[in-house]
């Protein structure tokens, strides 16, 4: 069992759970909430996998705004829960001043690999990998010639997805026309499912039968309509493949789970500095399973796993968004 949830209200004070024992870890999810379904569900998934395994509890926060990241860290610190994970690229800024304050707490954030804080682990992940095997998979069940992105907020790490995804593509078709869209601007760009059914519609009537959504909750929207409208989508983060059997393709995972779960195994004792999992660790992969066993072919796991294999050995190189801030194989 995992402790009583913490509660952010309306004047951003954190009710922490009267008696909680000092060094239990503290979880502190992105916006979009924990039950997502994609990003922030992993995390949470791996925090509940700890607790069954060890029996221990933890702390938890969903945050409602921007303005309460560096309270919940400072609270969190206060009151002695140690590790702090966090979730998400929003948490840069805030860790940067909240960490140096509390060097005997030990942080780890997922999406930040730019920090100079020696009691902070920063976890990154090679997504353009994950998604150059999605994309192969997407061009090779396409119909139409035209498959489709859709992003959530319009930030780097977003962009990072779908240069993969096009590059992935492109290595099967390289006549391919992939359409790209960003559902917005700002953090709710992660929880508007009716945009990204919007957004999936447009992709429709422009010839995309096949549909990744790097975009949060927004993405519960894109694989819904993509289901309603007959065409294939693609999930992210957690295997989504449940959510439409048989109308999922695949989903690119990205272990967050276990980076959250093996945070929380070390404990006062985790390791601090940057890390980056990619395909070579586990920590990117496409989803199989018995709801979307029907929609990949033999030939299309083979060509996908021989890739995987190549990216591994260096013999792909899958461009990274972050090199150039372009991608040579997409428009966005």
């Amino acid at each position: 069992m995992t402790m009583m949830k913490t509660i952010l209200g309306a004047a951003a004070s954190v009710a922490l759970t009267a008696g909680a024992a000092l060094a239990d870890p503290a979880l502190i999810f992105d916006l979009g909430g924990k039950f997502d379904k994609s990003f922030n569900e992993a995390a949470f998934n791996g925090a509940q996998r700890w607790a069954e395994e060890t029996g221990g509890s933890f702390n938890e926060i969903e945050l409602q705004s921007e303005a309460q990241r560096e309270q919940a860290l400072r609270r969190f610190a206060e009151a002695g829960f140690n590790p702090v994970i966090t979730m998400g690229f929003a948490m840069a800024d805030p860790l940067s001043t909240v960490a140096p304050d509390y060097p005997d707490t030990k942080f780890a954030v997922v999406d930040v690999t730019w920090l100079d804080a020696p009691n902070v682990r920063q976890i990154g992940f090679a997504e353009h990998e994950g998604s150059y095997l999605v994309g192969m998979m997407a061009a090779m069940a396409s119909k139409t010639g035209t498959v489709g992105f859709i992003g959530g907020m319009d930030v780097p790490l977003i962009r990072h997805f779908g240069c993969g995804y096009a590059q992935g593509a492109k290595a099967v078709n390289p006549d391919i026309n992939i359409v790209a869209n960003m559902t917005g601007t700002t953090p709710a760009a992660w929880n508007d499912p009716v945009k990204g059914s919007e957004l999936t519609k447009a992709q429709i009537s422009q010839g995309a039968d096949v549909v990744y959504a790097a975009a949060g909750g927004t993405g519960v929207g894109v694989l819904q309509t993509a289901a309603d409208e007959g065409i294939l989508s693609i999930g992210v983060d957690s295997n989504q493949n449940h959510l439409h059997p048989g109308k999922v393709l695949t989903s690119m995972l990205k272990r967050v789970d276990v980076a959250v779960y093996e945070a929380m195994k070390a404990g006062e004792d985790l390791e601090t500095g940057v890390v980056t999992l990619g395909l070579s660790e586990n920590g990117v992969g496409y989803a199989l399973d018995e709801n979307n066993a029907a929609l990949v072919s033999d030939e299309m796991k083979a060509a996908v796993d021989e890739a995987r294999q190549k990216i591994i050995d260096g013999e792909i190189n899958v461009v990274s968004y972050y090199e150039n801030d372009s991608c040579p194989a997409l428009t966005f």
